[in-house]
């Protein structure tokens, strides 16, 4: 990636967890952030450390669309450019789909589906006049593997992964990463952090384990936040870049055995899938 020798970050829930750990690494390396977060309190040590670097901005990436292209363009006219945007703001929810308020339904997606959507299609227009910029999704191993109770967060992760796969042909001119990390040691973890839907008895066996991995696995997560963050600016100035980052032995073994399962099906159904083209079709 051609990038200028200073960049101009955007960083949605910059206070913690990976989006702390990102504007960390992008202060080291001499960029500029600004650091995004419903409650910038918690970025004021940050800031104040590193006043000319960090900026912190009070944004609910759930707010109205005006909101947030009003957001982003108030960070060009202030910066002069916007370099790369980090779509990171989320949290954990666990619940069966019957469990599931419809509330907390809308919620999830307004966070992790049309929050990130409607930020990038803000930042489109400066990339598109930059003639380069980048959009990093911190979606999740989630993105391509389920598990009983994240079929919820799971179905946000698919859908918003969708739209940046088609925008990387839909933009030759910017540079999208989908980052998929595995059991990190962030805060999503900790008690308060996960939306837990009411149970129901009769998802006890099914998502009840999930429950119980969400409720007794914090700071036990084997990965490391701050190496997330140094293997994502590597990956963004490489030349060769993928368009997913899959982090953590976890994430890798769990994509690889669904795409395995998944490759197995097509071939043994191929014959099937393939026998319901019309006759006069070549």
């Amino acid at each position: 990636m051609t990038s200028p020798r200073h960049r101009v970050w955007l960083v949605t829930g910059a206070s913690s967890g990976f989006g702390r750990a990102i504007t960390d690494a992008a202060v080291a390396a001499g960029d500029t952030v600004v650091a995004a977060a419903r409650r910038t309190e918690a970025l004021a040590e940050l800031a104040a450390a590193h006043p000319d670097r960090v900026e912190p901005l009070a944004l609910d990436v759930t707010g109205p669309a005006a909101d947030l292209t009003a957001a982003v363009d108030d960070v060009v006219a202030r910066h002069g450019r916007l370099d790369v945007l980090v779509n990171n703001a989320g949290r954990t929810q666990v619940g069966a789909l019957e469990e599931t308020t419809e509330d907390e339904l809308r919620a999830l997606f307004d966070l992790h589906t049309m929050g990130p959507a409607l930020l990038t299609r803000a930042a489109l227009p400066h990339f598109r006049a930059q003639g380069q910029g980048a959009v990093v999704l911190m979606s999740s191993v989630g993105g391509q593997v389920t598990l009983p109770g994240f079929g919820v967060y799971c179905a946000t992760k698919f859908a918003i992964e969708g739209l940046v796969e088609t925008l990387v042909d839909e933009c030759p001119h910017v540079r999208f990463l989908i980052v998929e990390p595995g059991a990190f040691r962030t805060e999503l973890f900790r008690p308060g952090a996960a939306v837990l839907s009411t149970p129901m008895p009769e998802y006890e066996d099914t998502v009840g384990p999930t429950r119980a991995f969400v409720a007794g696995n914090d700071g036990r997560q084997p990965g490391d936040p701050d190496k997330a963050a140094a293997a994502i600016l590597r990956v963004l100035d490489a030349d060769d870049a993928p368009l997913r980052l899959p982090l953590g032995q976890d994430a890798v073994s769990g994509i690889r055995a669904r795409l395995t399962r998944i490759a197995d099906d097509l071939e043994r159904w191929e014959p099937v899938s393939t026998s319901t083209d019309r006759d006069d079709v070549g």
